[in-house]
């Protein structure tokens, strides 16, 4: 009976436990289960979910296993004494390598490892002549510039990364762009003048891996057949074109990933084509990356 009289205010309603009586040590079991995202929002509501989302058991549920190769590609002053929270934050940013020509980040939501690799830390055939290929500063790159072919009868790009992916299954692909882009009186138009010889025979692409893996597509670049209403769909604009799969069962031995872009046919010249870079991103991701179109 007195237990029952002391859950009564003076106008007689009942008053059960709130939030507040939730013990610190079992929202942090709850928040095992929940995204970053869900985490920092929920911290807001008071003072033992704001100390939860800040405990460090929890947020090491969220960084891979191998966090600490993520974290040796940068000086130990940006991280020492960092809390898991903090650590967590930092890798959800872009960690260059590979004289900044490479980068490696964590996925906000599902703290994932993603990569990107700039045209810079490719091997492409005849960049060196400028009567072929152009490096043209952008800010539509996140390596702030992309190689840009004016024309070439021999079209290939190879490439290849060494790095300790964490187990998990991840798609490869190429990032491009059909035509020459600039900005004029503050909008953004596209050049085809060099724009050619796509449509004719597909592009190949391919991906080995150390352990023996190997996967490929082709596809044709460039549209023959153009809709009157909305035009080429594949001009003036970035697409990622999926090379194909591979599975990391183990961070050790480190995985070595080659990568390559042919079209060698030279019965016909190609040109008007911008290559930005490749990305290598957990496959359950694919659907929900928000920039590009994938193909």
């Amino acid at each position: 009976m007195g237990a029952s009289l002391s859950n009564l205010t003076d106008n007689g309603a009942t008053m059960g436990p709130g939030l507040g009586d939730i013990p610190e040590s079992c929202v942090a079991c709850v928040f095992l289960y929940l995204t970053p995202p869900e985490i920092c929002n929920l911290a807001r509501l008071n003072r033992a979910f704001r100390g939860a989302a800040s405990s460090d058991p929890v947020w090491e549920n969220k960084l891979p296993s191998n966090y600490q190769d993520l974290l040796d590609l940068m000086p130990p002053e940006r991280y020492q004494n960092s809390s898991k929270k903090d650590i967590f934050a930092l890798l959800s940013r872009p960690v260059p390598f590979d004289d900044g020509n490479k980068e490696v980040w964590l996925d906000r939501v599902t703290g994932r490892v993603c990569m990107s690799i700039s045209a810079k830390a490719m091997a492409i055939t005849g960049i060196e002549d400028r009567r072929y290929w152009n490096w043209i500063p952008t800010e539509e790159s996140r390596f702030q510039v992309v190689a840009y072919l004016q024309q070439i009868w021999w079209f290939e790009v190879d490439g290849v990364v060494k790095f300790p992916f964490p187990p998990g299954i991840y798609t490869l692909s190429f990032r491009l762009h059909l035509g020459r882009f600039a900005k004029r009186l503050g909008r953004r138009v596209s050049n085809f003048e060099h724009t050619h010889g796509w449509d004719i025979k597909p592009v190949k692409l391919e991906l080995s891996t150390s352990d023996g893996q190997h996967a490929s597509s082709e596809c044709c670049l460039d549209e023959t057949e153009q809709d009157d209403v909305n035009g080429n769909h594949k001009r003036g604009c970035w697409i990622d074109y999926k090379v194909g799969e591979f599975v990391v069962s183990d961070s050790e031995p480190t995985t070595e990933v080659r990568f390559s872009m042919k079209q060698i046919d030279c019965t016909h010249s190609k040109g008007g084509l911008c290559v930005d870079s490749v990305f290598i991103i957990p496959s359950n991701l694919r659907e929900h990356k928000r920039k590009g179109v994938w193909k």
